[in-house]
């Protein structure tokens, strides 16, 4: 059966103050009515039924996760002690499926991207499922067409095609490359963003780990041997916060012979950033996004968002980004938003955890 797998342990720090540690990025309506994971689970939701949703996020989120996602059986619902990144979080819903299918496979998302539209999504799917279908131990990714020479996304380049199912062996990974690099990878025509959305059997990642995180594998074990057990929670609480820190890519993709990516058909975004928002929500004839009770004069290039019936008048402004909230507002040029989070650690350091 394949089993969907979403990772929202995130904290979605350069979206304060509107996220928050218990109400990060992918718990917010940042394009649409509905929150980013419950956009997230509606893409799904044609690839299989309640009992294969499965949320990996954290102890301050899960409440408020299980509220947003009723459909979602409330143990399907797993927490982390502790944020150890992708690999652990990728090996706890693992252990976790492998439990209650012996054979199951994993599709694997982030909570907080966009993608459309959704039927070329479940196409993509149906191609990686059936990728695995012929060989259990294969490891599939999702690389999206580079649209522009992106200095924010890793890059995967492929290598030899596979037999079918329009799939290539993965030649390498790239990080984050500088501008000039990255206009070689998109007219090189082999090089994907790599969007973090996954596929394989839960069997496989495990053995993977085992190969190449042998230590992280084997407290996957001693956990996987107490699921369902009155020993599951403290068991957790002392071997999940021992984890290695490392993401799925550099603890298996970049180490394993059996990864090969699949060519998205789908246009995707990360929503990185208050950024984003304006390609999502549109701008109007100034350059200005505006959401809730916002009015400019002689204003242009800003991203300004309100909360309830508070109103912002922005006068004379450029490129600003302005967010209220009921305790908090942003003030800030546009050119300054990846420096977010720096207000958040001058935050913690003061002790003025309240607004974390």
């Amino acid at each position: 059966m394949l089993h969907c797998v979403i990772m929202a342990g995130g904290s979605g720090t350069r979206f304060w103050p509107q996220s928050r540690q218990r109400t990060p990025k992918q718990l917010l309506k940042l394009a649409g009515t509905d929150t980013m994971i419950q956009q997230t689970l509606d893409r799904c939701r044609s690839l299989g039924e309640p009992d294969s949703f499965w949320i990996v996020t954290s102890h301050a989120q899960a409440d408020e996760t299980r509220r947003q996602l009723p459909a979602v059986p409330a143990d399907h619902v797993l927490t982390e002690p502790a944020a150890r990144n992708t690999a652990p979080c990728v090996g706890l819903a693992a252990i976790h499926i492998r439990h209650a299918d012996p054979d199951g496979v994993m599709l694997i998302m982030p909570a907080d991207h966009l993608i459309a539209p959704v039927q070329a999504f479940h196409d993509a799917v149906l191609r990686a499922a059936a990728l695995i279908e012929q060989d259990c131990s294969r490891l599939v990714l999702f690389g999206v067409p580079p649209a522009f020479p992106a200095t924010g996304y890793g890059y995967i380049e492929r290598g030899p095609a596979l037999s079918d199912q329009n799939a290539f062996q993965v030649r390498s990974f790239r990080e984050k490359p500088p501008h000039d690099v990255a206009e070689q990878y998109v007219a090189s025509g082999h090089f994907y963003w790599n969007c973090g959305i996954f596929c394989w059997s839960a069997t496989a990642i495990l053995n993977e780990l085992k190969q190449h995180e042998p230590d992280m594998a084997d407290r996957l074990e001693r956990l996987a041997a107490v699921i369902g057990t009155e020993q599951y929670n403290d068991v957790l609480a002392d071997e999940f916060p021992q984890m290695n820190r490392i993401p799925i890519d550099r603890a298996v993709l970049e180490r394993s012979q059996q990864a090969c990516v699949i060519e998205a058909p789908f246009s995707w975004d990360d929503v990185g950033s208050w950024l984003a928002v304006p390609r999502l929500a549109g701008q109007d004839d100034h350059g200005n996004t505006l959401q809730g009770l916002v009015r400019t004069i002689d204003t242009s290039g800003c991203i300004v968002r309100s909360t309830d019936d508070h109103l912002i008048a922005v006068l004379g402004m450029e490129d600003c980004i302005i967010v209220h909230t009921d305790d908090a507002t942003l003030v800030a040029q546009r050119d300054q938003s990846e420096r977010i989070g720096e207000i958040l650690r001058l935050l913690k350091e003061q002790g003025d955890t309240r607004f974390l």
